[in-house]
């Protein structure tokens, strides 16, 4: 076996997917400071970094459990790091544990810093993302990212930047917990073959894939609509309308859903990676809107 460097361990995290579980944080963060709420941006920044070693913990551990119940094999899509024998399993198991238990330990620091509440949130998302590989088998994953990757970040970092739990933000955790959740559906969608193979059950292989095309394309356009109606009300200043230079992007890979009607599973091989780039860039967009605000 070929000895691993640095940067295998990390491509084995997934770094492609970590906007998924930063940009929450940032954009809650950013929200709080524009709405007049009081801002650690020291305290943002741990909340980056914690959330990121949750994320690549979990990926590693979501991919250990797909090569050993034969969901991910040699002729199916995704990472390789395990069916190329590039890593065994008990790499990948210590790897996983290893950046669990960095998070943790970063978590409770956190907590002696701000507070009690804070861990509960930290419990509430390490369960999930233990959780997720069964949970995901039964057709209940696209669940857990909209917790994990929506709404707990977003009302956690609220309490860590600002010493309180703010609602109120879940009105932003629609349009980026959607289109988070749109990643692992275009996996989920292009996969629901292998899937039943390996005897586990998604929510696309519930919806059948003719039905998952359509979800996918209503997970990244109602983020738009919702925007605009947050704009119409009053709640946000019309600069965060900037969030709409990427809809071009989110109307691409909507093109790329709908050619699998007639093309199959080609068109959507990479769309997952295509989403979390439009999750990151609707994200950044829209954080730069709403500083944009702060010029009103």
């Amino acid at each position: 076996m070929k000895k691993l460097t640095f940067a295998d361990w990390v491509i084995a995290t997934r770094p492609w997917s970590f906007p998924a579980s930063v940009m929450p944080v940032m954009v809650s963060s950013v929200w709080m400071f524009v709405s007049g709420h009081g801002v650690n941006w020291w305290l943002a920044l741990a909340a980056v970094v914690n959330i990121v070693l949750v994320h690549a913990g979990g990926n590693v551990w979501s991919d250990y459990h797909d090569f050993r119940r034969g969901v991910d094999r040699e002729d199916t899509f995704g990472v390789k790091i395990l069916t190329s024998g590039q890593f065994t399993p008990k790499q990948v198991w210590w790897l996983s544990v290893s950046l669990q238990v960095a998070a943790v330990a970063m978590g409770l620091v956190m907590v002696w810093l701000t507070g009690l509440t804070l861990l509960l949130f930290g419990i509430a998302g390490i369960a999930l993302s233990l959780l997720y590989p069964p949970l995901k088998y039964h057709a209940l994953g696209d669940v857990v990212i909209l917790l994990c990757y929506a709404v707990l970040p977003m009302l956690g970092t609220t309490f860590i930047v600002g010493g309180t739990v703010v609602p109120q933000v879940l009105w932003l955790a629609v349009p980026v917990g959607l289109i988070t959740v749109a990643i692992l559906h275009a996996n989920n969608t292009r996969d629901i073959e292998t899937d039943a193979r390996a005897h586990i059950h998604t929510f696309s292989m519930l919806t059948g894939r003719s039905v998952a095309i359509w979800i996918y394309v209503v997970e990244l356009l109602v983020p738009y609509l919702w925007l605009l109606g947050l704009v119409l009300g009053g709640w946000l200043a019309w600069p965060a309308l900037t969030a709409l230079l990427s809809l071009p992007l989110a109307v691409g890979n909507v093109r790329q859903m709908l050619l699998c009607r007639s093309e199959g599973i080609k068109p959507m091989v990479r769309l997952d990676e295509a989403t979390a780039k439009l999750q990151l860039a609707f994200s950044l967009l829209l954080i730069a809107g709403m500083f944009l605000s702060l010029a009103l």
